[in-house]
C-alpha cells in the first residue's frame, strides 16, 4: 500500500518536490475526496486510489495530501463526493473523475465528453487526466517577456492549428497544426513585419464542446487554465505540450515577436445544467459559477455558452490571477486578450459591479505590470463597455472603429465625422482613458466575422456548413460584394475587390491606435462567406499557403505598408493628434482646409506634420464612385510631395518602395481609392 502524508493546503495544484508531490485542491461543501493516480494516458482504471481524510487532509476548505516518490509526468484526477441537490446549487457527483483546475498539463487518449454528461455514470475510462509537471525543468536560455511598448506593436490574430494545418503548409505532417509547426513559419511572420502574435485560445479546452458533435475549432471552451492545449502539441508524452509551447515562445521572442494569449475567464466548457461535469461544477458549483439566485439549479448566461464564471468571488479571482501570473512567469507570454471581458465586471447576482475586484487586481498586479492587457469590452448579456472600461492600462478592441471604416469604404452616407474620430484614436469614445490612442486596438476583421476578403466578396453570411440553417453568426457585417455575390472571374469586379482590400489596409495603418490584422488577410484568405466558423476545422478556416503565390501583389502591398507604418514616428505618437504637442493634424476636402462633413460626403483628406521627426504626410480617402481632384498643401523650401500609396494604380505603382516626387498642385484620386503622400 502506498504511503502518503498530510500535505499542505498550498500551493494549489500538484507541486513537485525532491521527495514527492503535494496535492491541494479547493472544495467547500464536499464530504469526501479521492485522489486517483494512473499509470498511462489511456488507462481505464486507476492504479492507486488515495482517500483524503477530512480530519487530517483538510484545512478549512482546502483538501491536501503529500504522496512520496511521485515524479513529473504522473497522471492523476479527483473524485469529489457530496450532496447532489441542484435546487440548492450543489452538483457533486463522485462517479466523475475531475480535472484539477490548477493542472499544468492535461492528457487524454479516449476522451468522450458525453461520458461526463449524466449524473451517476462513471466516466473514468473516457476522462481527461491531470499531469504533474516540473515547471523548473526547462532551459529558457535567458529568455524573458519582451515588454515592448504598445506603440511598437502590430498585432496578428492567428489560430495555432489553422496556421499550419493545411497539407500545403510545407510543415511535416506530424507538426502541422501545432506549436512546433508555428515555429517553422516564423520567417514568414518576420518578413511580413509582424511584431506581435495574438493566439486564439491555447489553454486546454474541451475539443468536443461544439454542438452537434462538431469540432470545437476556436477553443472558447476552457477546462484547465494553466495547461497548454494538448492537441496543439506534436509531442505525445504527458508533459510535452508545456515544453513545446515554451519552445514556440522562445523562438518567437528570438525573432522579436511578442506572444499574446486570447484567454477565456468568462465561462468554462461545462456549459449549462445540461453540460458535462469535468472539473469546476463537480468541485464547488456554488463558488465557480454565477447561478440564478431565485433558482440555483439554473446558470446565468452572460457568455452565450451556457454558464458564467463567478470571477469576482475570492476563490475564482485567485485562480484567474495565479493563472495569469503562471503564463507570464513560467511560460513567458507578453500579454493577454480577455474574451468577453465585460463579464468580469459582473458580481454574484449578475449585475455590474461598480468597482470589479478582478479587473482592478489584474491592472494593479506587479507581476503583470509589464505585459499587455486587452479587453473585448462587451458580453453576450448586452453589456457594452468600449467607451468606459475601467482602469488606466486596459486597451480595448475598438468595434466602433471596425464598423465605421467598413461603412465608409462601402460608401455609406453619414460616415465622415465618425471616420475622422476613428483615424485619430477615437477620443470621442475613450474620454476617461487618459486619452492614450494606443489603447484603441483598431481592426477591420477578426476570427469572429468575415475575413477581409469576404468583406468585399459577400453581402450576406453563408454559414450553411455550421449546421444551423444559416441562422448563426451576425447578419450585420457592413460588407459589400462589389456587384456579384461570391467568387467570380469578372476582371472588373476582382480589380475592385483587390482595391477595396488595399483601401482597408491603408486606412488601418495610417490611423492612430494599434492595428490588428487577421491571419491570412494579407493573402485574401477566405472562409467562403462563413462569418462564424467556430466549428470548422477544415479548409474553410485553415491558412491556404498557395495563396502566397496567387495573391503575391497584395502580400507585397501589405509588407511595404507595414514597413512604412513601423518606420513612421508620427504614427506612434502617444497623444491624440488633435491635441498633440508634437503632431499637427489638418483636415481637408477637395479644397484645402474645407473638409466636407456633410451626410452625403464620401471623401476626406488630412495632413499630418511632425516637426520633431521631420515627417509630413497627406492622406486622401475617396470612397466616392467618381474621381475627385484634391488640392495639395504647399511645402516649404525645396520639399516636394512624393507618392507612397495609390490603391487605384496597378502594382508595383500601388505602393512605392522608393517614392518619386509628383510635381503638381492637384492630385486626382480615382474612384474608391486611398492615397498617401509624404514630403521628400
Amino acid at each position: 500500500m502506498m504511503e502518503y502524508l498530510k500535505g499542505k493546503s498550498y500551493p494549489l495544484g500538484a507541486t513537485l518536490t525532491p521527495g514527492g508531490v503535494n496535492f491541494a485542491i479547493f472544495s467547500l461543501n464536499a464530504s469526501r475526496i479521492e485522489l486517483l493516480l494512473f499509470d498511462a494516458i489511456d488507462a481505464s482504471q486507476a492504479s492507486t486510489v488515495i482517500p483524503l481524510n477530512p480530519d487530517t487532509n483538510r484545512t478549512f476548505y482546502y483538501w491536501h495530501v503529500f504522496v512520496p516518490g511521485l515524479k513529473a509526468g504522473q497522471l492523476y484526477g479527483y473524485r469529489v463526493y457530496g450532496p447532489y441537490t441542484p435546487q440548492t446549487g450543489l452538483r457533486y457527483d463522485g462517479s466523475k473523475v475531475l480535472i484539477d483546475p490548477y493542472a499544468k498539463a492535461v492528457a487524454y487518449a479516449n476522451y468522450q465528453r458525453s461520458a461526463a454528461m449524466r449524473y451517476g455514470e462513471d466516466n473514468l475510462p473516457w476522462c481527461m487526466k491531470s499531469v504533474v509537471v516540473d515547471v523548473s525543468a526547462y532551459d529558457w536560455e535567458g529568455d524573458l517577456p519582451l515588454q515592448r511598448p504598445y506603440d511598437k506593436s502590430l498585432i496578428y490574430e492567428m489560430h495555432v492549428r489553422g496556421f499550419t494545418r493545411h497539407p500545403n503548409s510545407g510543415v511535416n505532417s506530424d507538426k502541422q497544426g501545432t506549436f512546433a509547426g508555428l515555429i517553422e513559419k516564423i520567417p514568414y511572420l518576420r518578413e511580413l513585419g509582424i511584431s506581435t502574435v495574438e493566439l486564439m485560445p491555447v489553454q486546454q479546452f474541451d475539443p468536443q464542446a461544439a454542438p452537434q458533435m462538431r469540432p470545437n475549432y476556436w477553443g472558447y471552451e476552457p477546462v484547465a487554465y494553466f495547461a497548454p492545449h494538448r492537441d496543439y502539441s506534436s509531442r505525445r508524452d504527458p508533459c510535452g505540450p508545456v515544453d513545446e509551447f515554451r519552445d514556440m515562445v522562445k523562438a518567437l521572442h528570438r525573432a522579436g515577436i511578442e506572444v499574446i494569449l486570447d484567454v477565456v475567464y468568462n465561462h468554462t466548457g461545462e456549459d449549462d445544467q445540461k453540460g458535462p461535469t469535468l472539473s469546476f461544477r463537480g468541485l464547488e458549483n456554488l463558488t465557480y459559477y454565477i447561478l440564478d439566485q431565485n433558482n440555483p439549479a439554473e446558470y446565468l448566461n452572460y457568455s452565450g455558452t451556457g454558464n458564467t464564471l463567478n470571477a469576482n468571488n475570492s476563490i475564482v479571482r485567485r485562480l484567474i490571477l495565479e493563472s495569469l501570473r503562471y503564463w507570464v512567469e513560467e511560460m513567458h507570454v507578453d500579454g493577454f486578450r480577455f474574451d468577453l471581458a465585460s463579464v468580469l465586471s459582473r458580481g454574484i447576482d449578475g449585475n455590474v459591479h461598480p468597482d470589479p475586484p478582478i479587473l482592478w487586481s489584474i491592472e494593479s498586479d506587479p507581476v503583470l505590470a509589464g505585459i499587455k492587457i486587452i479587453a473585448e469590452a462587451w458580453d453576450a448579456g448586452g453589456l457594452y463597455q468600449v467607451t468606459d472600461f475601467i482602469g488606466l492600462r486596459w486597451a480595448v478592441w475598438n468595434g466602433q472603429y471596425r464598423d465605421t471604416v467598413r461603412r465608409f469604404v462601402k460608401s455609406d452616407p453619414y460616415q465622415i465625422p465618425a471616420l475622422a474620430e476613428a483615424i485619430v484614436g477615437s477620443p470621442d469614445l475613450f474620454k476617461g482613458m487618459n486619452q492614450d490612442p494606443v489603447r484603441s486596438i483598431n481592426y477591420l476583421a477578426s476570427h469572429d466575422g468575415f475575413t477581409l476578403n469576404d468583406l468585399v466578396t459577400y453581402n450576406e453570411k453563408h454559414n450553411w456548413a455550421n449546421g444551423y440553417d444559416n441562422r448563426d453568426g451576425t447578419s450585420v457585417n457592413h460588407s459589400w460584394n462589389c456587384g456579384i455575390e461570391g467568387v467570380t472571374d469578372d476582371p472588373e469586379i476582382e480589380t475592385l475587390r483587390l482595391r477595396q482590400i488595399k483601401n482597408f489596409l491603408t486606412i488601418l495603418l495610417v490611423s492612430q491606435g494599434r492595428p490588428m490584422l487577421l491571419m491570412g488577410d494579407e493573402v485574401r484568405r477566405t472562409q467562403s462567406g462563413n462569418n462564424n466558423a467556430f466549428d470548422q476545422d477544415n479548409e474553410i478556416t485553415w491558412f491556404d499557403w498557395e495563396k502566397i503565390e496567387h495573391n503575391a501583389e497584395l502580400l507585397r502591398f501589405t509588407k511595404l505598408l507595414i514597413r512604412f507604418h513601423h518606420n513612421t514616428c508620427l504614427l506612434r505618437d502617444r497623444q491624440i493628434w488633435a491635441k498633440s504637442n508634437s503632431t499637427e493634424i489638418h483636415w481637408h476636402g477637395t479644397k484645402l482646409n474645407q473638409p466636407d462633413w456633410g451626410d452625403n460626403s464620401h471623401s476626406l483628406a488630412f495632413e499630418l506634420i511632425n516637426h520633431a521627426c521631420g515627417e509630413q504626410l497627406f492622406v486622401i480617402l475617396n470612397a466616392y464612385w467618381e474621381p475627385l481632384e484634391f488640392e495639395l498643401p504647399v511645402l516649404t523650401g525645396e520639399l516636394a510631395w512624393c507618392r507612397l500609396v495609390d490603391t487605384c494604380l496597378p502594382a508595383p505603382q500601388d505602393i512605392c518602395d522608393q517614392p518619386k516626387p509628383i510635381n503638381a498642385r492637384i492630385y486626382r484620386a480615382d474612384p474608391r481609392s486611398a492615397v498617401v503622400l509624404a514630403s521628400c
